[in-house]
């Protein structure tokens, strides 16, 4: 394919272009931006680059771009053309590049320089100098300002831009910047739409390396030999099942010495070792914030680089973490579901937890607290209410120290930290960080469908239960009476909440400061106040409030035209 630039009444191609630069030897043109010499044709792209100009446009999509090139690329995620092929198993890509990185993970046989130590073998003796120094542990690139060594001198440079801010790969696209090639080079597959990671059994396809192999390990089980004695669960590796089998035996060999916490694997205890020393070795090259654990900077990462490598296969939702995914199934597609409550139809994933669910209509509680007789429907829900007693809080967060006693609250405010808001708005995309917060959202900005309609004022609810409660304020009738001072309620749930001022309950305690409140909804409001979560954001002019009451108090005072006749 020839390649056609052109500047003035001058029409160039790639072959030009080349005897131009290769053969004459001539670049007679000088970007001011960049400062790189190159021909006519050339410099007319760079400066489109530059200018952020973007006259090629593709005639499917309307999408457009600073050069010819860049447009056919893309326009090969239209047409299906694939015109570079692999010779050794007639797989074809869209770019060059990413057959160039498909033949060295796939086709391995040439590689002929090999580590003497652990025998990896690789394709160029360079990169087996590289490897090797994991082994001596030489680090002969060191940063003046720090003193900190890196095995490549690449690594250096990545380093010495962090007290810089310097972001010197800009995305031609939508204008975002990165520190490191690479990062912008995942960055564009977005745009273009390019998936260079393909996954030979399915011929499913991925934008990183890393979704790839997670996929492998997820969905194609089949070379998994080592098969655990106790439960038949099978691992790939011979390491994996000895890990596993502790899980049956309870065998924790590695104990910290500050603490005696026992933990299964060594990796586990130096990462629970870095809550008492402070340590956080995993920083993120883009905004230099740091995390204990690597895990914790790879999810990070991917709000700079927009990967979300976990794909819903019912709905092509994508997500940044695995357990959003997993949350969105359960949610959205209620996926395996098959047992059903006889009581009010609801379809739960397993007996257990259909006979949980059940306890609810039967009003059966067999699990009590020893302290103060208060009774649940599961030992689970008993082993968290206990920890208000012994005011245990397992599960701290690695970023700030602070504790969780349940490791769903853990997981909500670690969204603090990540910038991770999984609950989205399928009306505006607005993202919420919270479910709860979401679906306040949804009753508050968009009027969802309301069915059941009362006779008396017209009023319109979202159920057949909320019409029969509503329609008591106009029959007075008020069958919940409190048998201690005979004061009657349309709901049994608002006697309940009642009955808490003669007997003084506060079952709701927050997790965080120990304060305790006689309902869910006064909790779920002071949360927010920990969170930092604000659902209730004003349309006029996007400021947002902990609470429904906080935002009319702002619509009237604030924007009283618009507002004053609601």
């Amino acid at each position: 394919m020839i390649l056609n630039f052109k500047h003035g009444e001058e029409s160039w191609s790639v072959e030009d272009e080349m005897q131009c630069q290769y053969f004459s030897g001539k670049k007679p043109y000088g970007c001011n931006e960049c400062a790189v010499n190159a021909c006519e044709p050339v410099m007319t792209v760079l400066q489109r680059i530059h200018a952020g100009k973007k006259s090629h446009e593709c005639c499917d999509c309307r999408k457009a771009f600073p050069s010819k090139l860049e447009l056919i690329t893309h326009q090969q995620t239209h047409t299906g053309d694939r015109p570079f092929g692999c010779n050794q198993c007639q797989k074809a890509f869209i770019t060059k590049s990413a057959l160039i990185c498909h033949q060295k993970t796939h086709h391995r046989e040439r590689r002929s320089y090999a580590c003497s130590k652990c025998r990896k073998p690789f394709p160029w003796k360079s990169k087996l100098t590289l490897h090797q120094r994991t082994h001596s542990g030489e680090r002969p690139f060191t940063c003046r300002v720090c003193d900190k060594a890196f095995v490549v001198q690449t690594h250096l440079t990545v380093h010495q831009r962090t007290p810089t801010g310097e972001k010197p790969y800009e995305c031609s696209d939508c204008e975002k910047a990165f520190s490191k090639k690479a990062q912008l080079m995942i960055h564009q597959r977005i745009h273009t739409g390019e998936r260079p990671y393909g996954c030979s059994p399915c011929q499913k396809a991925f934008i990183t390396k890393s979704a790839l192999i997670y996929h492998q390990k997820t969905r194609h089980r089949e070379g998994k030999s080592y098969a655990c004695s106790k439960c038949g669960k099978a691992f790939p590796w011979k390491s994996k099942l000895t890990l596993h089998q502790r899980t049956h035996s309870g065998e924790r060999p590695f104990t910290c010495r500050v603490c005696d916490k026992a933990f299964m694997v060594r990796t586990h205890l130096t990462v629970h070792q870095r809550t008492h020393t402070g340590e956080k070795p995993y920083e993120c090259s883009d905004c230099e914030k740091a995390f204990s654990k690597k895990a914790q900077l790879m999810i990070h990462q991917r709000i700079h680089t927009g990967e979300r490598p976990y794909g819903c296969s019912q709905c092509q939702q994508t997500f940044v973490q695995k357990s959003d995914l997993t949350n969105h199934k359960k949610t959205q597609h209620a996926l395996g579901k098959s047992h059903g409550c006889s009581e009010c139809g609801k379809v739960l994933s397993s007996k257990s937890t259909l006979i949980i669910h059940q306890r609810t209509h039967t009003g059966e509680k067999p699990f009590k607290c020893s302290v103060c007789d208060k009774a649940f429907t599961s030992k689970a829900h008993l082993i968290v209410h206990q920890r208000i007693h012994t005011g245990e809080k397992p599960y701290k967060c690695s970023d700030c120290e602070k504790a969780f006693s349940t490791k769903a609250h853990l997981m909500i405010h670690q969204r603090i930290h990540t910038g991770e808001r999984p609950y989205r708005c399928n009306e505006c995309q607005q993202a919420f960080i919270q479910k709860s917060g979401l679906t306040n959202h949804l009753q508050n900005c968009h009027a969802q469908v309301k069915s059941h309609g009362c006779s008396e004022c017209g009023k319109v609810l979202s159920c057949k239960s909320t019409l029969i409660i509503h329609q008591r304020t106009h029959t007075g009738e008020k069958p919940f009476k409190c048998g201690v001072c005979n004061k009657a309620f349309t709901a049994k749930s608002y006697l309940t909440v009642h009955q808490r001022i003669h007997t003084g309950e506060k079952p709701y305690e927050c997790c965080d400061c120990k304060k305790a409140f006689a309902t869910l909804s006064t909790l779920i409001g002071h949360r927010r106040t920990h969170t930092g979560e604000r659902p209730y954001g004003c349309n006029e002019c996007q400021k947002a409030f902990f609470r429904k009451s906080a935002l009319i108090n702002h619509q009237q005072t604030q924007h009283r035209g618009k507002f004053s006749m609601q």
